[in-house]
């Protein structure tokens, strides 16, 4: 047999399984993204109040670890959509605070279409160019960890400046995120 050949089929079958995790990770965000948003809109429809800072702290970081914990069973996949649905719900309050301002449903919009277009940009750029990101890693995590502990920071300080500075940190951190 021809070793080109063998070659030549072995990146194929490399090709397609590569595209296969890749359309399953895509689909997962999109089924998990929709169900957050649903939880969203009943949390907004109900009027629910915010469950407050530790609340939401504990109830993320909890399901957090559920899921890492057991990313290699179904039950992970369970976890996944109780954290993004309980994301969901603590995202309606928020939600419902911005649209009572003036102008407050352009802001929601604005934001939720920056955030599509960014998502969708830096994909785009990474399924195109096939360049490796995976070098950010580390330099993510510790850019979370300072920007989280900032934000705390800014919550029980009550630094409206730095609260606008985490902001802008985490944009940035997210979209490196997407790259890796």
């Amino acid at each position: 047999m021809n070793p080109q050949v063998t070659t030549i089929n072995r990146s194929q079958t490399y090709a397609v399984s590569t595209n296969k995790v890749v359309r399953n990770t895509y689909m997962l965000l999109a089924m998990t993204l929709a169900f957050s948003a649903i939880t969203a809109g009943l949390s907004m429809a109900m009027n629910l109040p915010h469950p407050g800072i530790i609340i939401t702290l504990v109830g993320y970081f909890g399901l957090l670890f559920l899921t890492t914990k057991f990313r290699d069973s179904g039950m992970g996949l369970v976890f996944v959509f109780a954290l993004t649905g309980f994301m969901g719900y603590t995202l309606g309050p928020i939600l419902n605070a911005y649209l009572a301002l003036p102008n407050g449903g352009q802001v929601v919009m604005m934001a939720m279409g920056g955030t599509a277009a960014i998502f969708l940009a830096l994909s785009a750029y990474v399924m195109t160019t096939k360049k490796d990101f995976s070098y950010m890693g580390g330099f993510l995590m510790v850019g979370i960890l300072v920007a989280f502990l900032a934000g705390l920071g800014a919550i029980f300080f009550e630094m409206p400046m730095l609260s606008l500075a985490v902001s802008a940190m985490f944009v940035l951190l997210m979209s490196g995120l997407i790259l890796y």
